[in-house]
């Protein structure tokens, strides 16, 4: 997934040209000024994530948010509606919610956080598979060598590595 502005999101909004400002920032855009259309387009568009307001008209973006993370459970969707007026259950398929009265620079950066730390976690996932991977390796590496005798000995003239090196190596201080 996405986490900068290369990303592509649905807007589920009755008056999307307000939020014009991630085009700006370089955001693809898809729009639709209904649910229906929003959960039609989000079946034929590949998208990043969702901005949806709440009042919609037929559809409540709350039935429309449940059938999106139905859908798409991990599609990270960003809800725009006034809080006061909000049944507690609208909220249970949202990832966060933006008050209506603070504008789309509060909904971008709701949205931008939201994708930046999406790929941040799937990079630490993959990250921590690669230490893992490593650690493994190393471990490997370690009993191989001392299984040969090759740790530090001095008298080991052959070696690439110094002694001081080979500790190193052994003791998991030093890792390629």
């Amino acid at each position: 997934m996405a986490g900068n502005a290369n990303a592509t999101v649905l807007f589920i909004h009755r008056d999307p040209p307000q939020l014009t400002l991630f085009n700006e920032k370089g955001y693809g855009v898809v729009t639709a000024t209904s649910g229906c259309e929003g959960l039609r387009l989000l079946m034929t568009q590949s998208v990043d994530a969702v901005v949806l307001e709440y009042y919609l008209g037929l559809l409540d973006g709350s039935v429309v948010a449940d059938e999106i993370k139905h859908i798409r459970p991990h599609l990270p969707v960003v809800m725009v509606a006034d809080p006061q007026g909000l049944p507690h259950e609208a909220l249970k398929s949202v990832d966060t919610l933006v008050d209506k009265s603070d504008g789309p620079h509060f909904v971008w950066a709701a949205l931008h956080f939201l994708l930046t730390t999406e790929a941040q976690r799937d990079r630490s996932a993959v990250g921590a598979r690669t230490m893992q991977e490593r650690r493994g390796e190393t471990r490997t590496r370690k009993r191989a060598m001392r299984s040969n005798q090759v740790a530090a000995d001095p008298s080991h003239q052959a070696s690439p590595f110094s002694t001081e090196l080979w500790k190193d190596i052994l003791d998991g201080t030093v890792q390629f």
